[in-house]
């Protein structure tokens, strides 16, 4: 049974001081361990460091890169970055403007690699560099159903920004344009949303999920 005591001495979110002796091992954050972690991280990572944090994930990344155009301070962007990281993409590429919101990626981009690029040309060069394939995601014609889609194992998921989409530079650029199927009477649906359903697909079609639970 908790008692008051108890639950005035357990954070609402996370885990409190560490009872009993210490684990060993460089991962461990001594100050997490004395104190408690509230942290928004899974079990495994509880009162590791966030290098190590980082340095576990980088051992295990998927081979699929996001990148987002970011010319009018797209809001979504956090929330993308922190679907990327669930996702455990390996890198998110911003285009464009190199601010960003960081509210909605809920400090997930701290565990997430990202780089900037001033232009499409920039992110085409930097793709074509590593053979990387650029798939873009819009409801454009032309454009062909993701559902049915072999996405490439390693390549670069693009998106454009809430509303206009995607430039024409960076559908021109792409190797393949790919849509989300769907069936109400509004013509698109959230930036944020479409990001998470693309990463979804290329889990379901590349990833192996036993052991995620």
């Amino acid at each position: 049974m908790t008692t008051p005591e108890d639950a005035a001495a357990t954070p609402l979110h996370g885990v409190g001081p560490w009872q009993g002796e210490w684990p060993q091992g460089e991962e461990y954050d001594p100050e997490l361990l004395a104190h408690g972690d509230t942290r928004n991280v899974v079990d495994r990572y509880r009162y590791w460091t966030m290098d190590a944090i980082v340095a576990d994930l980088d051992r295990r990344r998927h081979p699929f890169h996001v990148a987002i155009e970011n010319w009018q301070h797209d809001l979504n962007i956090g929330s993308i970055v922190r679907s990327a990281n669930a996702f455990l993409a390996d890198t998110v590429h911003i285009v464009g403007r190199r601010r960003w919101n960081k509210r909605g990626a809920m400090v997930t981009d701290r565990y997430q690699h990202v780089l900037h690029h001033d232009t499409i040309d920039e992110l085409v060069a930097w793709a074509r560099e590593r053979g990387l394939p650029i798939i873009a995601i819009d409801n454009v014609p032309g454009s062909v159903l993701i559902e049915s889609f072999a996405l490439p194992r390693e390549c670069v998921l693009l998106f454009g920004q809430e509303g206009p989409g995607l430039t024409d530079a960076a559908i021109e650029a792409s190797d393949a344009v790919v849509e989300i199927a769907q069936f109400g009477s509004t013509r698109s649906i959230n930036a944020s949303a479409a990001a998470a359903i693309a990463m979804h697909a290329w889990i379901t079609q590349h990833a192996d999920v036993t052991g995620t639970r």
